[in-house]
């Protein structure tokens, strides 16, 4: 689920460029303090000795912003295949026949099984956006400051990929009951048209289903799951290395 301080943060970003013709008197440390001020006042009531994870899509194409302010930033990227992505949100659709969705712009886009998934992978769209962002932090200099933590190992083993992101953050380990872990913002999918979209399961386990998507789609996105590779990355890694015949998987770990 998305913060606000995201957009908030580029948003902000943007004020400071050429666009404001006044933003030409700011220098760089007042620059750095009006974006850092930004965290204290969205997070400033969470007690100092706590962690704060803020969620969204967006910090991963302002990873060099966030090192400027913060140069220890530590970004969690929880990443899953591209194709049970489109298959979710094609489930999603289908489970709400009657009620039009925002994430789709026109008629044209929600007319059929191709234009939804096309749209959604749009550079400038809820997929294909969060799918760019993540390749350029993920091949990028500041690589280093990225765990990918994929979502299929984290379903079949939730303890202890938790205890590796635990250990990637330098943090003292918690006792999570993965078992019980329900959660839920239905106004906000109400408001967006996609009920259930944030709708968690109780129980941390894998789930075996058919894909409803046309053969055809499912093996072009099947393909885009980049952070498999390691090559060219420093990021750390908690993913699914190698597949079976059977459907299963093994897992992989490796840290930068």
């Amino acid at each position: 689920m998305s913060g606000p301080l995201g957009p908030i943060f580029n948003a902000m970003l943007a004020a400071m460029g050429p666009t404001n013709e006044t933003a030409q008197f700011l220098g760089e440390e007042q620059r750095r303090r009006l974006l850092d001020s930004l965290f204290d006042s969205i997070h400033g009531d969470v007690p100092p000795d706590r962690t704060v994870f803020d969620t969204n899509r967006i910090w991963t194409s302002l990873l060099a912003q966030l090192v400027a302010i913060a140069p220890d930033v530590k970004v969690i990227c929880c990443v899953r295949s591209v194709a049970w992505i489109m298959d979710s949100l094609e489930r999603l659709q289908r489970r709400n026949p009657l009620q039009p969705t925002k994430l789709f712009a026109t008629a044209e886009e929600r007319q059929t099984v191709f234009t939804r998934t096309e749209a959604l992978a749009r550079r400038d769209r809820l997929v294909g956006f969060a799918w760019h962002a993540l390749q350029e932090a993920y091949y990028g200099d500041l690589s280093r400051h990225l765990l990918i933590l994929e979502y299929d190992i984290l379903s079949q083993r939730p303890r202890d990929c938790m205890q590796l992101v635990y250990r990637f953050l330098d943090e003292p380990w918690f006792e999570h009951d993965f078992g019980n872990i329900e959660y839920s913002e239905e106004q906000f999918d109400a408001t967006l048209g996609t009920p259930g979209l944030h709708t968690v399961r109780p129980v941390v386990a894998p789930e075996r289903r058919q894909t409803v998507l046309p053969p055809e789609l499912f093996r072009k996105f099947a393909k885009l799951s980049f952070w498999r590779d390691a090559t060219g990355s420093n990021a750390s890694r908690i993913t699914v290395e190698t597949g079976r015949s059977d459907g299963s998987h093994e897992a992989g770990v490796q840290e930068a």
